[in-house]
Protein backbone atom coordinates (compact mmCIF):
# COMPACT_ATOMS: atom_id res chain seq x y z
CA UNK A 1 0.00 0.00 0.00
CA UNK A 2 1.22 3.50 -0.64
CA UNK A 3 2.01 6.47 2.02
CA UNK A 4 -1.60 7.97 2.35
CA UNK A 5 -2.94 10.64 4.74
CA UNK A 6 -6.74 9.92 6.52
CA UNK A 7 -8.22 13.11 8.45
CA UNK A 8 -10.99 12.10 11.57
CA UNK A 9 -12.80 13.85 13.79
CA UNK A 10 -12.58 12.63 17.42
CA UNK A 11 -14.95 13.33 20.18
CA UNK A 12 -13.79 13.96 23.63
CA UNK A 13 -10.12 14.54 23.61
CA UNK A 14 -9.68 17.59 25.85
CA UNK A 15 -5.64 17.71 26.79
CA UNK A 16 -2.28 15.93 26.00
CA UNK A 17 -3.00 13.22 27.98
CA UNK A 18 -5.51 12.36 25.48
CA UNK A 19 -3.54 12.81 22.99
CA UNK A 20 -0.70 10.63 24.42
CA UNK A 21 -3.56 7.82 25.12
CA UNK A 22 -5.25 7.91 21.26
CA UNK A 23 -1.41 7.90 19.63
CA UNK A 24 -0.13 4.98 21.73
CA UNK A 25 -3.57 3.59 21.05
CA UNK A 26 -3.09 3.85 16.90
CA UNK A 27 0.57 3.66 16.59
CA UNK A 28 0.40 0.13 17.35
CA UNK A 29 -1.67 -0.39 14.06
CA UNK A 30 -0.07 -1.69 10.98
CA UNK A 31 0.96 0.57 8.36
CA UNK A 32 1.04 3.23 11.38
CA UNK A 33 3.59 6.44 10.48
CA UNK A 34 2.66 9.29 12.01
CA UNK A 35 -0.32 11.01 13.22
CA UNK A 36 -1.03 14.85 14.02
CA UNK A 37 -4.20 15.50 16.42
CA UNK A 38 -5.44 19.46 16.86
CA UNK A 39 -7.37 19.39 20.35
CA UNK A 40 -8.89 22.82 19.47
CA UNK A 41 -10.36 21.57 16.19
CA UNK A 42 -11.26 18.27 17.23
CA UNK A 43 -9.53 16.42 14.48
CA UNK A 44 -6.33 14.12 13.68
CA UNK A 45 -4.78 12.99 10.84
CA UNK A 46 -3.09 9.54 10.35
CA UNK A 47 -0.16 8.85 8.13
CA UNK A 48 0.43 5.58 6.61
CA UNK A 49 -1.43 2.56 5.15
CA UNK A 50 -3.84 2.32 7.99
CA UNK A 51 -7.12 0.53 7.41
CA UNK A 52 -9.77 3.99 7.68
CA UNK A 53 -12.37 1.38 9.88
CA UNK A 54 -9.71 -0.05 12.37
CA UNK A 55 -8.44 3.43 13.18
CA UNK A 56 -12.69 4.41 14.09
CA UNK A 57 -12.50 1.43 15.68
CA UNK A 58 -9.32 1.88 17.93
CA UNK A 59 -10.32 5.26 18.85
CA UNK A 60 -13.63 4.46 19.84
CA UNK A 61 -12.54 1.10 22.16
CA UNK A 62 -10.36 3.64 24.26
CA UNK A 63 -13.41 6.32 24.74
CA UNK A 64 -12.86 8.72 21.74
CA UNK A 65 -16.01 8.35 19.18
CA UNK A 66 -14.52 9.20 15.39
CA UNK A 67 -15.57 9.44 12.29
CA UNK A 68 -13.08 9.29 8.89
CA UNK A 69 -13.45 11.98 6.27
CA UNK A 70 -12.79 10.85 3.07
CA UNK A 71 -11.36 14.56 1.21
Amino acid sequence: MEKSETRYSVKGMKCGGCVAKATEAVSKLPGYQASVFDLKAGSVVVQGSVDPRTVVETLNRIGYPAEAHED
